[in-house]
């Protein structure tokens, strides 16, 4: 099956895959502008960075492609909107939205004309969104790697949006190869987010530690931990997760008010960060829940062309 365009307001993306923004710094300018190279839409995850690093990494991207590149911020974070404006002042090409929701973020792309891409779980918030300004929604099921907002998969969810309303639909959670993107499509969906399997690439801002990590997961070592934001999060087992799960982790023993609200339970932002630079052990390794689908580590070019010919080998 050939793969059609994937359009969101007046953005036109060649191959309908958005590449999940992945915090913290993982999703950086080189897996970004990769992404959007091949025809697809690259995201900056912007959540954990500074606005100074933001803006040299959109500057960045811009520098190495002329595609669609967007970021990817959580609501929850404290500086959501300094984010969302900085990147907006940057020029950026559209804004994905995830771990809580904001009325205020349409207005900022209304004065801009920044298309709003929420993330949803429902059929409900994505009609909210739609009437709101959004230009489309991103449907993600439990299937998903981080934040989860539903204990539905995908593509249960996904035709209720699309009786629900008119804007693009895009899926995400367990989308890994050409033929997942075909059957989000069938099920009316216009595109698909994939994190985990940019994750594992050779462009992937994760440490070589992390993604040989990545490679060695099991169905049974994904997990779902409690985190600070006040949702389920999906994550490969290791020593600091059991901790997690256990109740045994150790409180921050110091606060930098990341979160607009935090249950300090542990603090997820330097996890994420132990994770990123290599620590497998004590660091949060977030994952989509068929990370054991990946077994190897590949430029995204190839990437693309693995999910192309899988696609063009099913019969519409």
């Amino acid at each position: 099956m050939k793969l059609p365009e994937l359009r969101i307001g007046r953005l036109v993306a060649r191959i309908p895959v958005i590449q999940g923004g992945m915090a913290v710094r993982i999703s950086t300018a080189r897996l970004a502008a990769a992404v959007a190279a091949e025809g697809g839409i690259g995201l900056i995850a912007a959540s954990g960075m500074t606005l100074d690093e933001l803006r040299h990494e959109i500057r960045l991207a811009r520098s190495l492609t002329t595609g669609v590149i967007g970021i990817n911020a959580m609501v929850a974070a404290r500086q959501f909107a300094s984010l969302v404006k900085t990147a907006i002042d940057e020029g950026i090409d559209l804004i994905v939205a995830g771990a809580g929701f904001s009325r205020d973020m349409f207005g900022l792309g209304k004065e801009s004309g920044t298309p709003i891409v929420p993330i949803v779980s429902s059929a409900k918030l994505a009609k909210i969104s739609e009437a709101l300004g959004a230009s489309a929604v991103i449907v993600e099921g439990k299937e998903a790697g981080g934040h989860l907002g539903t204990d539905r998969t995908m593509h249960e969810i996904l035709p209720e949006v699309r009786k629900a309303v008119d804007i693009p639909i895009i899926g995400a959670g367990g989308v890994i190869s050409g033929r997942d993107i075909v059957e989000v499509l069938k099920l009316g969906g216009n595109g698909v987010q994939m994190g985990t399997r940019f994750a594992a690439s050779e462009e992937s801002n994760a440490a070589p530690s992390l993604k040989e990590f990545y490679l060695k997961a099991k169905p049974e070592d994904v997990v779902l931990i409690k985190s600070p934001v006040g949702l389920p999060g999906r994550a490969v087992k290791n020593p600091f997760a059991e901790k997690i799960i256990e109740g045994t982790v150790d409180a921050p023993d110091s606060c930098d008010a990341c979160l607009k609200h935090c249950e300090q339970n542990f603090c997820i932002i330097k996890a994420l960060v132990r994770a990123q630079q290599g620590d497998v052990e004590t660091g949060l390794v977030f994952t989509g829940e068929y990370i054991h689908k990946i077994d190897d580590i590949l430029p995204v070019k190839d990437i693309f062309a693995r999910l192309l010919k899988e696609a063009d080998e099913i019969n519409s």
